[in-house]
């Protein structure tokens, strides 16, 4: 798929549900962005910064941003595959690099119902699934 690249989460986020990601990175990269959206919101930006060398989380509800997280480090490199999960449960999104967990992000919007919409910018040969939690 070209960029930017936008899905339909059939029926939302619940707890249980996964979100796989993958493709490769474009060597010239400068930022990926991975949004969970809803309709006036995104519970989730999973932006990965290349030009920064970092991971930051956020979200954006009712006209502002949140305050930024930053991951401990940059699992992602340019120019390869990149497989990211996004695994919700009651209280967070725990967020996985080919399957090393890299961040826990706290729930700042709590209808995960209605995030039914996943975006991502700025990435090459991406493919998307949403696949319930076994």
């Amino acid at each position: 798929e070209t960029m930017p690249y936008k899905s339909i989460i059939y029926g939302g986020v619940q707890p249980g549900k996964v979100i796989i990601i993958q493709g490769v990175i474009s060597p010239q990269a400068k930022r990926i962005c991975f949004k969970l959206r809803y309709i006036t919101g995104i519970a989730l930006e999973y932006s990965l910064r290349f030009d920064e060398n970092v991971v930051v989380c956020n979200t954006y509800d009712d006209g502002t941003w949140g305050k930024e997280e930053q991951c401990g480090c940059m699992p992602f490199k340019r120019g390869q595959p990149l497989q990211v999960t996004i695994f919700c449960t009651h209280q967070n999104f725990e967020v996985f690099s080919n399957g090393e967990k890299v961040h826990t992000y706290s729930h700042r919007y709590s209808n995960l119902e209605n995030i039914d919409v996943l975006d991502i910018h700025d990435y090459s040969n991406a493919k998307m699934f949403c696949l319930p939690a076994y």
